[in-house]
């Protein structure tokens, strides 16, 4: 007898549904083809145990399962489920009816209970798509899935559940989850906020410019004075998440295997802080079975990199292309992948190998020629992508014991807000542009325009200041940025003033 299931397999953050063909016939074999990978073909020795396990019998029959498509690569242990509904189907041990309204995903234990998976999301997403009734699951994976509207979603425990339902024997609840209820709730419960940060109000504001203008920051300090403290705290200060910002972000973590048990949507804006020994393909994603790499899990948020001339120079080279088309592509000999990458490069670095380079107190013990050397690890086309560079000097004891509560990340946040509401309306002509860091250059053109007084104090600065012709378009989007935060629609001098003083790694003769 011939059966078939229904399954999903994730490409990038889309899936398509994959039909579990099973035919019984005479002999005693086991076959599996349509291209699965080792977790998928060692799924006989689970599945077995666990239809025995469930009191059910193993089929002395030949056993043929084909996976269609068949040209599509198959991986992972979640077909151990729709493979064993298959097998008592076509054995005669289930009634078949309700096969094809439900698409099965789930790995199975040995005694026949289920554990979860991941991807479910997307799966959850393309089901409803293709008008399947419902979605059978592990019940630890049914909060992500029921956060897809008007879609049944059922969450079991164990492979006899599974059978019992279908054969019409027990009813199962579906998962219901209140989508924006849970988005509004849980939308900025975060556990850090700026309100903790003595002092650094210089640094502070220009957080609060990066946050409201998507802007690219690095940050040159000597150890202690506070860099990785304040760059924790920037996710709280940008504009919330969108509900499709949301679902986006958690379809990526949900392929990655990185959501928390029992959790449904991820609501607060990412933050990913790699350590410096990262590989590239941790960076950026790939394998042989391409996931999703740091840059696409800060997608909508941060990515911070601490100590950013310690990386490897081939790791921060490949994050050009990404900072620049806000997606990576990774391509294979068969198929290619594209993950979504548009996130906020946040790095920070010691201005020397000793770290106190122009130290208010402490003194240097770098030689001649050592500070530059070091601050040269960072190319020139990487430091270009970054608008933003402030210098971070250590909190006086006058600052850290003051009882004087700074600004809350709430009130900041109110800001940042309102210049991207400014932005968002600027560019509703301009698809896939939504802040000031996105511009092109053609774009700068029209929107940045400046007067006579601001063209002559920007081309004072880039003669006085011996900065490089690339800060040009750099200096524009960030004042931009801050006459949004003024409120003003045209950029004045004094927005152009501002901008200037955050291009400190462009002076010619820095670091002496």
């Amino acid at each position: 007898m011939l059966a078939k299931t229904y399954a999903s397999a994730v490409f990038g953050i889309d899936a398509a549904i994959i039909t579990i063909e099973v035919d019984m016939g005479k002999g005693i074999n086991f076959s599996l083809v349509g291209l699965p990978d080792n977790a998928v073909k060692e799924s006989k020795q689970r599945v077995e145990s666990a239809i025995k396990h469930m009191g059910y019998k193993w089929p002395r029959y030949r056993i043929v399962i084909n996976m269609a498509p068949a040209d599509i690569r198959k991986e992972g242990s979640a077909y151990d489920l729709p493979f064993a509904i298959g097998i008592l189907a076509a054995s005669e041990q289930l009634n078949p009816e309700k096969l094809e309204d439900y698409l099965l995903m789930g790995e199975l234990s040995l005694d026949g209970s289920i554990h979860p998976v991941k991807g479910i999301l997307p799966i959850a997403i393309e089901a409803r798509k293709q008008g399947f009734k419902g979605f059978i699951l592990p019940k630890e994976n049914a909060r992500e899935a029921a956060v897809v509207d008007k879609f049944n979603v059922y969450g079991v425990d164990s492979l006899l559940e599974v059978i019992r339902f279908l054969n019409g024997e027990i009813s199962l609840e579906p998962t219901y989850v209140d989508t924006r209820k849970e988005f509004f709730n849980n939308l900025n419960n975060y556990e850090v906020d700026l309100l903790d940060v003595k002092g650094q109000e210089n640094v502070k504001r220009a957080l609060e410019i990066a946050a409201a203008g998507g802007h690219n920051l690095i940050m040159v300090g000597p150890p202690g004075a506070g860099k990785t403290m304040l760059a924790k705290r920037l996710p709280t200060i940008i504009p919330p998440l969108s509900l499709h910002e949301a679902l986006e972000t958690t379809k990526i973590h949900s392929v990655a295997g990185h959501l928390q048990k029992d959790s449904s949507l991820v609501t607060q804006r990412p933050y990913r802080s790699p350590h410096h020994t990262v590989s590239d393909i941790a960076l950026v994603g790939g394998g042989s079975y391409p996931q999703p790499g740091e840059i696409s899990l800060a997608h909508n948020g941060v990515l911070f990199l601490d100590e950013l001339p310690e990386f490897k120079r081939t790791v921060l080279e490949v994050l050009r292309q990404p900072l620049e088309d806000r997606c990576i592509t990774i391509s294979r000999s068969k198929y290619t992948v594209d993950y979504p990458a548009s996130f906020m490069l946040v790095a920070s670095m010691n201005p020397c190998p000793c770290g106190y380079y122009n130290h208010p107190e402490k003194e240097c013990l770098c030689g001649a020629g050592i500070v530059q050397k070091y601050l040269n690890r960072i190319s020139g086309p990487l430091l270009d992508r970054i608008d933003i560079h402030i210098e971070v000097v250590p909190v006086p004891f006058s600052k850290l014991s003051e009882m004087r509560k700074s600004e809350s990340s709430e009130v900041v946040r109110q800001r940042t807000s309102a210049a991207r509401a400014i932005q968002e309306e600027r560019f509703v002509d301009y698809p896939g542009i939504h802040c000031n860091a996105q511009m092109s250059s053609s774009i700068l053109q029209r929107i940045c325009t400046i007067d006579q007084e601001g063209a002559a104090i920007l081309k004072t600065a880039m003669e006085r200041l011996g900065l490089s012709a690339r800060a040009y378009d750099r200096i524009l989007k960030v004042s931009r940025t801050i006459a949004d935060l003024d409120g003003k629609k045209e950029i004045e001098p004094a927005h152009l003033a501002e901008a200037i003083q955050y291009r400190s790694l462009d002076r010619e003769n820095w670091a002496g």
